[in-house]
């Protein structure tokens, strides 16, 4: 007999999963919205993704910005690695 096994339940979609929230938002911005017939949470979900991902890489950005400095002041004091066998 066969031996069985148990596999998670397959996505059918590659979205992210998504979880209802609630946001407040200004009364003339939502009606003017909802008037042109936008996906409103479709809109809030782009953004704050672009939001998200700024915020991300200014944090990185800060967070290694003195490796960033000490690596430039390297290639700048000895040149790029292996530079010398550039043909371009």
């Amino acid at each position: 007999m066969p031996a069985i096994q148990a596999t998670a339940p397959k996505r059918r979609s590659r979205q992210p999963l998504k979880r209802a929230t609630n946001v407040t938002l200004s009364a003339d911005v939502l009606d003017a919205a909802k008037a042109l017939e936008l996906n409103i949470s479709q809109v809030c979900d782009n953004h704050l993704r672009e939001v998200v991902t700024q915020e991300q890489e200014r944090r990185w950005r800060s967070e290694h910005a003195d490796f960033i400095v000490a690596y430039n002041a390297t290639i700048e004091a000895e040149g790029l690695p292996l530079d010398q066998w550039r043909t371009f």
